[in-house]
């Protein structure tokens, strides 16, 4: 079985095909059904707003990467050969350093940024949920979730990176200190999601006078800005998402930030052209959804500052790298080498349990021919002849059973097993099914 990976970020493919390609949370769950249904063995989906990517188990490389560029291209509602050369693929320790550097905000817009976490976990609770995560993926999203804690306990990360709400508003606030920019200021905050909240609450902390949050769900917005009035101390309120009351607040509102899961957008340049009209002042709007709240048109409308992923992305191939992002990466490489390690080790067990199993089987047959051919032993005798023959036999097999698989764990592993499998005749199904007894009772 190989671990693969293949996907699309904002290192690889345009922002705006990372749009259209986006997923809904019912086409993520739809999409991982299928990728067990027929493409590979488990499957989790990491889909955020700079990156779509499929991590799979399968049987065949070349066949599991076509497999997965149709499901994502299919679900995603991008052609296949419009999607192919935008995407990347990683396989095995590649697939496994890729997630690690993920994990660790090192393949992030914002190096070093510590939301991705959030997202892996919620990748893999999604393919908990949909049944598609099994013990390989498992193992390999809950180390990544660990190897991303650790590099930003023990490293200085933390100062190389920004949440990708504070990077906006940095990028909106153009060269002034977001606190000395937003204060006093009136915001309107589109969405009651985990970003949204972020951006509120990072709002909040920044000194703005009022925050509005605004949202299809009238109740979520309501339980945000009542915690924003008791954690924060700021003023705040709740109104739904719709003509007037967005074309209410907009007219009033210094400064927007929006990140929904609308697959339409949920502020047309009509509208902000509009609000500019009424207000007779300049508005400031972020946009950190994927596919776009806010339409791009309004980038040329006067007196309208819009930062959205796009320019975003521009932003960030510019930004320094941290000194502790070497730190990280060794941090990842000895991760790496261990995640691997125990699994290559891993893959040995069978063969050498089959092993065992078979020394017993002899061990139990011979002993059955000695009684046969000498009836007259005593209970105690046969026990003593028992436990003579299987201790010479243990001792026999411990060491090369014990030496085999730590060189199991080393790179090239794998041939050890195949080389006790030659041996001693073993029967690899016989292997397998000690791997999986749950098929072998299926």
């Amino acid at each position: 079985m190989t671990l693969l990976v293949v996907g699309l970020s904002h290192r690889s493919a345009p922002v705006s095909l990372l749009e259209r390609a986006a997923l809904t949370q019912d086409a993520a769950g739809r999409l991982l059904r299928d990728l067990v249904d027929g493409t590979a063995a488990e499957g989790t989906l990491l889909a955020t707003c700079n990156r779509i990517e499929l991590y799979a188990e399968v049987d065949r490389y070349h066949p599991g990467v076509d497999g997965l560029t149709e499901l994502l291209a299919r679900h995603g509602g991008v052609p296949v050969d419009e999607l192919r050369p935008y995407l990347y693929v990683h396989y095995e320790d590649r697939a496994v350093r890729h997630l690690m550097n993920v994990a660790c905000g090192l393949d992030s817009m914002v190096i070093g940024e510590g939301q991705i976490l959030g997202q892996i976990k919620s990748a893999l609770a999604l393919a908990q949920d949909e049944h598609t995560a099994g013990r390989l993926l498992n193992e390999l999203f809950q180390q990544a979730l660990r190897v991303g804690k650790r590099a930003h306990s023990e490293t200085g990360i933390d100062r190389a990176g920004q949440s990708l709400v504070t990077f906006g508003l940095t990028q909106l606030a153009a060269g002034e200190p977001v606190a000395d920019w937003a204060a006093g200021r009136r915001a309107l905050v589109v969405g009651a999601g985990s970003m949204s909240s972020l951006a509120a609450t990072t709002l909040a902390r920044a000194g703005v006078t009022e925050l509005v949050i605004a949202n299809r769900t009238l109740e979520r917005a309501e339980r945000l800005a009542g915690a924003l009035g008791r954690e924060e101390g700021v003023k705040a309120r709740a109104v739904p998402i719709n003509a007037i009351s967005v074309a209410a607040e907009l007219a009033v509102a210094d400064l927007v930030v929006s990140c929904t899961g609308a697959t339409g957008l949920v502020l047309t340049a009509e509208t902000v052209a509009h609000a500019l009209k009424e207000r007779g002042r300049p508005l400031a709007l972020l946009d950190l959804a994927m596919p776009r709240d806010i339409d791009g048109a309004v980038h040329g409308l006067d007196g309208a500052r819009l930062v959205d992923i796009e320019s975003l992305a521009a932003a960030s191939a510019d930004a320094p790298m941290a000194a502790d992002v070497d730190a990280v990466r060794s941090i990842v490489a000895e991760e790496v080498a261990a995640f691997s390690a125990a699994r290559r080790a891993a893959h040995i067990t069978p063969t050498v349990v089959a092993l065992r199993e078979m020394a017993s089987d002899v061990v139990a047959a011979e002993l059955t021919r000695l009684h046969g051919r000498v009836p007259d032993l005593d209970d105690k005798q046969r026990a003593e002849i028992t436990r003579t023959v299987r201790r010479v036999v243990d001792k026999l097999l411990h060491a090369p059973t014990v030496r085999v698989k730590e060189l199991a764990g080393e790179p090239g592993g794998d041939h050890y097993a195949t080389a006790l499998r030659q041996l001693f005749d073993l029967d690899p199904r016989a292997a397998v099914a000690v791997r999986n007894p749950e098929q072998e009772r299926s």
